[in-house]
């Protein structure tokens, strides 16, 4: 079984900058992995300790400082690691990046079998880059996945996270799964990991690689028009009764 993992690097710091075209600077910035991505890296870690000849690959898209977090997956277990690294994807919303990955997967991992991804990003919180890989890919995708479980030649199961409880799913392969934080911790690289690491070179793919036309901010139907922080004003505070919490709603409600 081939699994792909796409992961992303988000800022490290509350500092954050911002271009001239209101998107989020990367480069020079300290960096993590983003957290909800670890656990989707614990899944497919889990899964190549219960099966057998599974060969994980990290992906992900971002400038040339991003190989060094490859690298740390490689030493948790990974066997190879891949940068989608080229100015022209600066400035991607979450249609172009998701563009960007399906393109690169369609010319390098079109046999790849289950696709990875964390839920969501600290730094967006949109959750759409991941069904947005599925949709250009026309897989089928499965989101809020606490866990992937029962694997079979041609289907697997994953339990999903409702509002009001589990849901258990059936699918084929190839497929998507968004994975989502989980409560313990994740897997730490040992020595050994790091050594082998050391010793294996990460892959980098350009625009020209991957066949694609347009990337970047150019092929991004969305933009930011204002980034700023929000300004902490607490204002005037009044204590209230529950009587003169009552009458007080109805004012605001006749308003």
């Amino acid at each position: 079984m081939k699994i792909l993992v796409c992961i992303k690097q988000v800022p490290d710091t509350d500092d954050i900058k911002w271009t001239e075209n209101n998107t989020m600077q990367r480069e020079g910035v300290e960096s993590i992995i983003n957290p909800c991505d670890l656990y989707a890296i614990d899944e497919a870690l889990k899964i190549k300790n219960t099966l057998k000849n599974v060969e994980l690959t990290a992906l992900t898209m971002g400038p040339l400082q991003a190989k060094d977090m490859l690298k740390k997956v490689i030493a948790l277990g990974f066997d190879r690691g891949v940068l989608l690294s080229d100015k022209k994807f600066a400035g991607a919303d979450t249609y172009a990046t998701g563009k960007t990955i399906s393109s690169a997967i369609k010319s390098k991992f079109s046999d790849c079998d289950l696709i990875v991804c964390g839920q969501y990003a600290i730094d967006g919180d949109t959750a759409q880059t991941g069904p947005s890989i599925a949709t250009q890919l026309n897989i089928p995708q499965i989101t809020f996945v606490k866990s992937i479980e029962r694997f079979d030649e041609n289907y697997f199961y994953a339990i999903r996270q409702l509002e009001d409880g589990l849901e258990t799913v059936k699918c084929d392969y190839p497929a998507l799964v968004c994975i989502l934080k989980g409560e313990n911790d994740t897997t730490r690289a040992t020595i050994n990991g790091v050594k082998r690491a050391n010793t294996i070179d990460i892959d980098v793919l350009s625009m020209s690689d991957i066949e694609l036309d347009e990337a970047g901010i150019k092929a991004s139907p969305t933009f930011v028009s204002k980034a700023f922080r929000p300004e902490h004003n607490r204002g005037e505070c009044q204590i209230l009764n529950v009587n003169e919490l009552s009458e007080k709603i109805k004012e605001c409600a006749n308003e």
